[in-house]
């Protein structure tokens, strides 16, 4: 039977009528059990929240609307709770992640979902996989500068802890007495692979945390000159989460230093302890400089809160007060 073009034209409309319909529908039915499996999470009924979201997924698995974007990372910190509530449950540790992922491919950016795979997975002990999750963090160009730097100072905070384990013992930090005071000289460890393994990890570690240095942006490095005042309340947060990733950093490479400068006394290199040791001072200043910042911006963030929390207490005092008249 052939159509007339008419018909065709008919059938092409009904068919994109159809599928739109459908398209909205699937997204009534999403955000319903977006909206209920929040209720369900929020009373710990982990089970009923997943199936909810499960099915919400399931309606727009490309992530193509927000309602799918928001139920695929919904599912996975439900997985993840239902982990943490019971760690036997390792299963759902490994569904949490796979779904973690899957939002991830949606927004690359989700620092939030990044973040909680690299905890599984160090909670698991799977640390190779760690590093490996991490190092593919910090070298993916298409990810935000500040979040390839805080995947940088997290590989280097494992190597400041490498570092520190060998140098900050009895066997290598001594107590010695210097001009009439006493101080602490610094030692080769005597099993020779604990001080190879020093070297290498106080090397890496100062590596890693100068290439996260590198990422710090100019806002960054002259927010000393920052007037927080005239900041909305959002422009406050993202500029506190910002600065405290290279609060982080700069206090890493202060302590990288420090294990440099050890490792420097130990081999009896004392111009390099020295030259080292103002750095790290030096570094340490820095570090101070953008703490005070944070601190500046968490201050006027906590003094904005407990003004609105202020005001709403007056205002349903007040309401309270009118309604007993």
């Amino acid at each position: 039977m052939r159509f007339s073009r008419f018909g065709v034209i008919v059938l092409v409309a009904l068919t994109a009528m159809l599928g739109a319909n459908c398209s909205f529908y699937n997204r009534i039915i999403a955000r319903k059990n977006l909206v209920d499996g929040s209720k369900d999470y929020k009373e710990r009924k982990f089970q009923e929240a997943e199936q909810l979201f499960r099915d919400a997924v399931t309606r727009d698995p490309s992530g193509s609307t927000v309602e799918g974007r928001t139920a695929q990372i919904f599912l996975a910190r439900t997985l993840h709770s239902e982990y943490i509530g019971d760690r036997q449950h390792k299963e759902k540790a490994e569904q949490a992640i796979q779904e973690y992922k899957k939002a991830l491919s949606f927004d690359k950016n989700d620092q939030s979902s990044y973040k909680a795979v690299a905890s599984l997975l160090e909670n698991l002990q799977r640390t190779d996989e760690w590093q490996a999750w991490v190092n593919e963090r910090a070298k993916n160009d298409q990810i935000l500068p500040q979040y390839r730097a805080e995947a940088l100072v997290s590989l280097a905070a494992k190597q400041n802890t490498c570092a520190n384990d060998i140098t900050d013992t009895e066997q290598t930090k001594k107590t010695v007495t210097k001009d009439g005071k006493q101080v602490f000289q610094f030692v080769k460890p005597a099993n020779d692979a604990d001080y190879q393994q020093l070297k290498q990890c106080a090397e890496q570690g100062n590596n890693l945390i100068d290439q996260a240095l590198a990422l710090e942006p100019a806002e960054v490095k002259s927010s000393a000159n920052l007037d927080v005042k005239p900041l909305t309340d959002q422009q406050l947060k993202d500029k506190l989460d910002l600065l405290r990733v290279f609060e982080s950093a700069r206090s890493y490479k202060a302590s990288l230093l420090v294990q440099s400068m050890r490792l420097a006394e130990m081999e009896g290199r004392t111009a390099d302890r020295d030259r080292l040791k103002t750095e790290s001072d030096a570094a340490r200043e820095d570090f101070l400089a953008l703490s005070n910042k944070t601190k500046e911006i968490q201050n006027e963030i906590d003094a904005r809160n407990a003004a609105k929390e202020a005001a709403a207490n007056a205002n349903a005092n007040a309401n309270s007060g009118s309604q007993t008249k």
